[in-house]
Order: structure tokens, then sequence, then C-alpha cells
């Protein structure tokens, strides 16, 4: 049963995790080749470029995310907030974090087993401790991270979905790209106005057509490089990129802005790791996806050694003239899977940064019963489809997409290296030197493309850029503010004794029933209730003060989401109720979150033998009295 459940996990994930890495031939060589490279366009710069692609899919992806970053899981979920999550909580280093002691009795806020403080951990434990700005610089970087993964879902739609229309122009030269561009457009149209349906009804094709996709440019490649040019295979030889580097120079290191495209996408794999599981994910990319993507690559690479005239349309030139139109239709259907994913996932992000007081508060829509996961934004999905169609119609073209897409790509994974780093150290508690062979081996890689990527920013990367400033300020001041309004509740809390003694004072009565009165103060009276009593003739005998708080956790199980405390003596009927989430939690607003918190303020009851009776005596008489008087009336 574990082996079948496995592989169907697998299964499912061609059609989530992979859409994004496995359309990127579709670009890669064009984008490579259309700067300064085209002045060396000869078999040893076409072979080099084979072999930096060989060599990032290895290092990367099959390296770095599959063999390493995966094992960084946060309860079984991935992505930038699952290690900063790991951070907060095992190493002390977080700032969005509402959690107290208490929080220590959930399940799966100290999973794992504990380990030995080492020298490196100490000696960093120090420093974050000593230096409160250092914790605002991570916070920042994770944030920074964020963003360019919002950004991903601007450019990913655009880059893709256009770079498939494209092949139209190889059967019909003389059509005008503006054509190109109505057609990529109507298409995202129509991908975004989807959206509020979700993909309940049309995901089980997602993954057949991913994996059609695949075994496509598999085949195709195999065919290639064995019609063409069979000694492209000794381009896996490492020589090769030293070799491009020697001839090519400064304009070799140039083109690796295209080349990074390459890699787009492999950040999913762990972003998504909550929807599947480790060993489903690596099962799925060292099986099928990077053996199809290699030979798609060889296979590409062995028709341009004998086409160079064709570098700037080698993909669909590369197809055989018999299955030209069956790949142009899975070519675009591919596009639509992978840039749906990466929509979703745009939503996922933004949802995890509202649930942390990091994003101003947005209507979330759940789009299944079902699946957890699946939600819906309408702002963000209108705004992210008019951003996608600016980026399509103001760049024309997939080259200078391709230019702020590596940009936004390579800075991500750069983030991801980074907190790797603290978490090897400061989690796991392994030694330094690890630590710093990893950063070390990767990070140096992925600076080298970065370098490249940010070399570009006049040619179209000042767009992630400015897009992440954007993001990272709204972020920032939204977090600013929420701190400071909850200050400022904190600082001004009513006095249990003051509040009494005014109720006296003012003649205020208690009316049968109970009321919820939501709260950002999560211990005592909150300021704004004060201000209630002087202005309201009366309130309920029972008075529950609702505090939801977000925790630096993937989820918090449902027997343990309340927290009940008793404010005041039994006879004032005052009491605090902590409703606990964590970050990818589904929030629920309906009347069966209330009927649940009644009935954990009654066991609370039962359990301390405090006015048990008296409560369920209320309850009895709110059942039989008139709906006007329910018992779950909300102020």
């Amino acid at each position: 049963k574990f082996y079948k459940a496995t592989l169907c996990l697998a299964y499912q994930s061609f059609g989530v995790v992979y859409g994004d890495l496995s359309s990127s031939p579709l670009y890669v060589y064009k984008s490579t080749f259309s700067g300064r490279l085209r002045l060396h366009e000869e078999d040893d710069e076409i072979l080099g470029v084979l072999s930096l692609v060989f060599w990032t899919l290895t290092l990367i992806p099959l390296c770095k995310y599959i063999i390493f970053v995966l094992g960084a899981d946060d309860n079984g979920e991935g992505g930038t907030f699952a290690l900063y999550s790991l951070l907060c909580r095992r190493a002390k280093l977080g700032l969005l974090s509402a959690s107290d002691a208490s929080d220590d009795d959930i399940s799966t806020y100290n999973s794992g087993l504990p380990r030995k403080e080492t020298v490196a951990s100490s000696i960093l434990k120090e420093f974050f401790d000593k230096y409160h700005s250092s914790r605002i610089v991570l916070l920042l970087l994770v944030l920074l991270g964020t963003s360019m993964v919002i950004g991903d879902g601007i450019l990913t739609p655009s880059m893709s979905v256009l770079s498939a229309v494209n092949g139209i122009r190889i059967k019909a030269p003389s059509l005008h790209e503006n054509y190109t561009l109505f057609i990529a457009g109507v298409i995202l149209v129509g991908l975004f106005a989807l959206q509020h349906f979700g993909t309940r009804s049309v995901g089980y094709l997602f993954a057949p057509i991913l994996l059609a996709w695949l075994f496509c440019i598999s085949i195709i490649g195999v065919y290639n490089t064995i019609y063409w040019n069979p000694h492209v295979v000794s381009a896996l030889s490492p020589y090769y990129v030293y070799n491009f580097f020697k001839k090519a120079g400064k304009d070799g290191w140039s083109s690796l802005g295209g080349i990074v495209l390459c890699i787009t996408g492999a950040e999913a794999m762990f972003a998504d790791l909550g929807h599947f599981s480790q060993l489903s994910i690596r099962i799925a990319f060292t099986v099928i996806v990077y053996p199809c993507l290699v030979l798609a690559y060889m296979g590409e690479a062995a028709y341009l050694s004998k086409h160079k005239e064709d570098l700037q349309k080698s993909f669909y030139k590369a197809i055989p003239e018999v299955v030209f139109w069956p790949v142009f239709i899975i070519a675009t259907l591919a596009t639509m899977v992978g840039s749906q994913a990466i929509i979703s996932g745009t939503f996922s992000v933004i949802s995890q940064c509202r649930a942390l007081k990091c994003f101003p508060r947005v209507k979330v829509v759940h789009t299944s019963n079902h699946i957890h996961g699946q939600i819906y934004i309408p702002e963000v999905n209108w705004i992210l489809m008019v951003l996608c169609l600016a980026v399509l119609v103001g760049y024309r073209d997939t080259d200078t997409i391709g230019n702020a897409y590596g940009l936004a790509v390579i800075t991500v994974m750069l983030v991801t290296t980074c907190l790797m780093f603290l978490v090897i150290v400061m989690v796991w508690k392994r030694n330094i030197l690890g630590a710093l062979a990893f950063v070390i081996v990767f990070g140096s890689v992925e600076l080298f493309y970065f370098s490249a990527c940010l070399a570009k920013v006049h040619k179209g990367g000042w767009f992630p850029l400015v897009l992440s400033l954007i993001l990272l300020s709204t972020m920032c001041i939204w977090h600013y503010g929420t701190l400071k309004k909850q200050a400022y509740e904190l600082n001004n809390r009513v006095c249990l004794d003051m509040l009494l003694s005014m109720g006296t004072n003012l003649g205020i009565n208690r009316v049968p029933g109970i009321g919820l009165i939501y709260s950002n103060v999560a211990t005592g009276v909150p300021p704004m209730f004060a201000h209630f009593v002087t202005n309201f003739p009366a309130f309920h005998r029972i008075l529950v003060f609702v505090t939801v708080q977000s925790l630096t956790v993937p989820k918090v199980p449902a027997n343990q989401r309340f927290v009940i405390s008793r404010i005041g003596p039994p006879e004032v009927c005052l009491f605090q109720c902590v409703v606990r989430y964590g970050y990818k939690d589904q929030r629920n607003d309906t009347h069966d979150f209330e009927n649940h918190l009644i009935e954990t303020v009654a066991e609370f009851l039962r359990n301390g033998n405090n006015n048990g009776e008296a409560f369920r005596w209320e309850t009895t008489n709110q059942q039989q009295s008139s709906p006007s008087d329910d018992v779950t009336s909300r102020f």
C-alpha cells in the first residue's frame, strides 16, 4: 500500500510540480543565443551550452533540491515560509509568530528529535540574540523570496504561453507578431477567467498532459540525436563548459541569463511538497523528468549543430514535420497546465503571507470541498491577469521576458540557499563545514547566474526588481502597522475592576446568551470593549473574547485549535479564547466554528466544575427561546 500510494502521488505530481520546469525547452536555446552569443554560433558553443544546461540541471534541481532541500520540510510542508518556520520555532529567530510558551503543547510545534547544540549554532544564536536587526534582515530576506515567487506568477504564464504560441509562425512565417500576441493574450485571459471554478473538473487531465509532453520531447530528442549528430553525447563532459567560456569569454558569461531558464520551476519541487511526499517527488524527477529533459536538450543541440540558421526558432524547427501539429497542441496545453500551477501557487503564497499578517486582508475562496489548499483570491487573480497582459504587450518577445524571468527565478533559489545554511547549522545542528560546503557549491553557481541576470536589468530585468520592491514595501508596511495596532491594544487593556464598577455605575444589564467579541489581545479585556459598554445598555451573560493567532507552523491539529482561559472571578462569566492557526490552515468562519468554540467553553467549565450547571441551563433555555435570542449572537 505504501509503494502504491507513493507511485500514485508521483503520478499526480507531474500536473502540479513539473509544468514550469518541463516547458523550459521551448525557450532556453532561443534565449541563450539571443544576445552577443550570436557571434559564436559554432559547434563548440552549441555543445558548451548543452553541457552547461546538463550540469545546471544536475547540480541545482537534482543535487540541491532532490537530495538536500527536500529534507528540510516543516511537518511535511515546503517552501520559503517552511524554512523560516523551522528557524522561528527551533532556533527562535522569528519576528512573525505571536506565539508564547503555551504554544509548546501543539504536537507539530516542536516536532523532530532535539539535537545537541554545536559551537557554530551557539555562536549564530548569540549573534541573532545580540543584534535584533539581524532578525529583521532575515525576515526581509524571506519576504524578498516571497515577492519573487509572486513575480514568477506573473512572468511564467506570459513566457510559457507566448513561447508555445510562437510555433504558429514556423508554419506561417508571414504571420505578424501582433497576431501571436493576440492569441497568447486570449489564452491568458481565458486562463485567469476560469480560476474561480478551480481545477477540480479538469485537474485529472494535468498529469497525463505533462507526461505526454515529456515523452514527446524525449522521443524527439532521441530521434534528433541519432539522426543529426550522435556526437553531442560527449557534451555531457564538463570539459565543454570550460571550452565554452574559453572561446566565448564575456559573451558566454552574458548568455547565462538564458541558460538559467532551464531550471525555472525547480523551486516548485520544494514549495509544493505539502501536497505530495519527499519520496514521490524524488521518484518523479529522477525517473521521468530529469532524463526526459536531458534527452530533449540533447536532441535540440544535435539539430542545431547542423542547422545553425535556426537558433532563434530551434525548438519547433527540430520537430519532425509529420508530428509538428500534435506536438504544438500538446506544447500549448502543457504551458497552460504549468501556468495554472504557478497561478495556484501564487494564491497559496499570498494566503500564507496574509495568515502571518504580512499582506493586506483579501478574500480567500476555497474552490474545493474535498481537496485542501485549492484556493482562489479574486482581487489577486485580476491584478495578476492585468500584469501578465502588460508584460506580454510591453515586452512582446520571449527574449526580454526571459531576462526578467531569469532574475526572479535565481533570486528565489539564492534565498533558499541562504536559509538552508541556517537550517543546517541551527536546526539540524550539523557541522558548519558541511553547511559552508553546501553554500560554496550551490551558492557560487547561483551567484554566477545571478550576476549574469543582474547585468540584464536594463534589458527587461528591472521588472521583477520593481515588482518585488513594491510587494516588499507593502508587506513590511502592513506587518509594521499590525504590530503597532497590537501593541496599542496590549498597552491599553481594560482593568477588570474598572470594567465591573463601570457596569454598576452605568446600569448595564446582562442578558441571556453568549457573546463572541473578537479581539487582537490574547490576554485580558481589549480597550474597545470599554467603549462598547459605555455606549450600549447591555451585554450577554457569558462573554468570550476571541483572539485569532497565526503561528509559524504549517497546521494546528483541530483538537489543539482552542485555548480557553477565564478572566476574573467565576461569577463574571468572562472568558478568553485563543484560536490558533498555522500558515497553511484553512480559516473557518462558519457556524460550525462558533459551535465548536462554544462546545470547547462548555468542556472547559465541566472540567473545572465551575458554574457548569448555570452554563448548561443558559444553553438549554436558549434552545427553547425565539430565534432573536440566538446563542451565537456576535458583535
